[in-house]
């Protein structure tokens, strides 16, 4: 076989079935082998960058390989922001990218990455954003390299990986000739027993003398399927759950022991349950900014911090715990189930406010539609089972807040690299993975404007994504940190075109609506169409998402600010 027949056929061994990639010479004969695969279904893309979010959409739910590639130079660097997200939020994903043939280093050739005479150096800066990448120069090493590079993304804490091809080993009579299938050797991350003993003896202690536990999910307890688990550890002894944005639904946010979503665009509820709580048991949370109001110091002063991770990197990152287990979150939760059920007696029921109706009112405002109620109506009328992505910004706020997630529910802001369109593009990858759920996309107009071409891509492969674009024609987070900060705001607003009309021109279905009414029209019809969607809200730019840079809440994150800001202001003064 030529050597990209062997990569793809050894591919289709793994499992794979879904390719997202962009074209070029350097790797035509991929685009051959992908053409002729009967496993894997290849989706190109109008730019890499998106085929890069796709296969993080692939892998984000289902744990499988997602695959991008692109051709050598400006390509293969277009991949870069996706396979940061897949490094920070854990997706096992592998790029394929070609590279200058290995006797054209450095001599002029087009596209030189070698970083050999004044040329970029490809090597290093997919090394940089990837838990390893590889540079084949045999050829005969291609299925070894295949298969290292598959186990290392999937291993551990799953991440991306890269492997290089150089031009010259796709020349006619360069062939693998000794190929073989990847071969899959993943353990998965166990607790250890001794660990786990002595953190449900904590907990035991802590139940038996009245003290409140807390536990706080993050996206490792979704990315395990640890759902069920977490839910029958609550009911048992009676713990309240807090989650992050990304461990939204890992119980029903109806349940009776949902306290809410702790984070800066949280519920006063979360708040006020992690603000009482003794011991807090961190489950699948890398305790990063947006979880710990701006990685404050004193978050965990005077409470025990329990981290379940399954990077021993994560532990004590920002904050010492007293006790960490390194281990996957399902198989932790089960484990430290088994074994507090042990030395724990029945615990009666606790009460746990739960869903701030007095902060979650939205005030009526004149004119275009309020964000809040337009989140409102997207989670009510939310099938089971779907997906509801939100990219980087004040939409995510709203969506978070407003919306409460049902069992079989998940939501998904873009993680801690946090790039703005990356959901508009990476919901393609969730629908083609998983083509029974239904999968919706709340982005912000700025997000859409980046990245909405890849419409066309949806169409070209019949993939039925809703997009919900809240319009308000300005940048609103930027303006909003502007103002508080500078007391002033400027280059953020902006003019959009008619995203109905756009979307009805790439061959998809398009509504502009003004009004409550007419989106939830339009919405119930995307949901029964079975066809890409945008759907342009116009949304008012009056309102502001609820927000506290203090655990304590809405006030006193307000005195705090203008604590600061008088200090700031004190010091210039001097």
């Amino acid at each position: 076989m030529q050597v990209y027949e062997a990569i793809v056929r050894g591919l289709e061994s793994a499992g794979v079935d879904t390719a997202f990639g962009g074209n070029g010479e350097n790797i035509a004969s991929l685009a051959l082998a992908l053409e002729k695969s009967r496993k894997i279904r290849p989706i190109m893309t109008r730019h890499e960058q998106a085929a890069s979010f796709m296969a993080c959409g692939y892998a984000m739910y289902t744990g499988r390989l997602g695959v991008c590639f692109a051709t050598v130079g400006p390509g293969a660097f277009n991949l870069f922001s996706g396979l940061a997200v897949a490094l920070s939020d854990s997706y096992p994903v592998l790029a394929l990218t070609g590279f200058v043939s290995l006797d054209w280093r450095g001599h002029g050739a087009v596209n030189d990455t070698s970083g050999q005479g004044r040329t970029p150096d490809s090597q290093t800066m997919f090394a940089a954003t990837t838990k390893k990448s590889f540079l084949l120069t045999d050829i005969a090493d291609t299925c070894d390299v295949l298969e290292q590079a598959v186990n290392t993304a999937l291993e551990g804490r799953p991440g991306p990986v890269h492997i290089h091809v150089p031009q010259n080993l796709t020349h006619r009579g360069e062939t693998v000739d000794n190929y073989h299938d990847v071969r899959l050797d993943v353990a998965p991350v166990r607790p250890d027993p001794e660990r786990v003993q002595t953190i449900a003896g904590v907990l035991a202690d802590a139940l038996r003398e009245g003290r409140r536990i807390v536990l706080l999910a993050g996206f490792g307890t979704i990315r395990s399927h640890a759902e069920a688990a977490v839910q029958r550890f609550v009911e048992r002894f009676q713990i309240s759950v807090v989650t992050t944005l990304d461990g939204k639904g890992v119980i029903p946010e109806t349940h009776p022991l949902a306290a809410g979503v702790f984070s800066e665009s949280g519920h006063a509820s979360a708040w006020k349950a992690f603000r009482e709580a003794d011991v807090v048991l961190a489950i699948g949370n890398s305790l990063n900014q947006h979880a710990t109001f701006g990685l404050r110091e004193d978050l965990f002063d005077g409470k025990t911090l329990i981290q379940v991770n399954i990077d021993a990197g994560e532990m004590g990152k920002h904050y010492r715990p007293a006790h960490a287990l390194v281990s996957d979150a399902r198989l932790a939760v089960e484990a430290l189930g088994v074994a507090l059920e042990r030395m724990s007696a029945p615990v009666g029921p606790v009460e746990v406010l739960g869903r701030d109706h007095e902060t979650r009112h939205v005030p009526h405002l004149p004119g275009a539609i309020h964000p809040g109620r337009l989140a409102q109506a997207i989670g009510r009328m939310l099938p089971e089972d779907a997906v509801l992505l939100a990219d980087a910004g004040a939409h995510l706020a709203w969506l978070g807040y407003y919306v409460d997630l049902e069992q079989g529910q998940n939501f998904r802001k873009t993680g801690t690299f946090g790039p703005m369109s990356a959901h508009v593009n990476g919901a393609i990858g969730v629908k083609l993975a998983q083509p029974h759920r239904t999968v919706v996309v709340g982005c912000g107009d700025g997000c859409y404007s980046m990245a909405g071409f890849e419409l066309m891509t949806a169409v070209e492969n019949d993939v039925p994504v809703i997009w919900v674009i809240f319009n308000d024609d300005e940048y609103k987070l930027v303006k909003l940190y502007q103002i508080a900060t500078y007391g002033e705001s400027g280059l953020v607003e902006f003019k959009n075109p008619d995203f109905a009309m756009y979307a009805k021109a790439c061959g998809a279905d398009g509504y502009h609506v003004e009004t409550l009414d007419e989106f939830e029209a339009a919405f119930r019809a995307a949901l029964t169409s079975n066809r890409p969607t945008v759907i342009d809200v116009k949304i008012t730019r009056w309102a502001l998402p609820h927000y506290s840079t203090s655990p304590e809440g809405v006030v006193s994150g307000m005195w705090e600010a203008l604590e600061d800001r008088l200090r700031v202001g004190g010091r210039a003064a001097q």
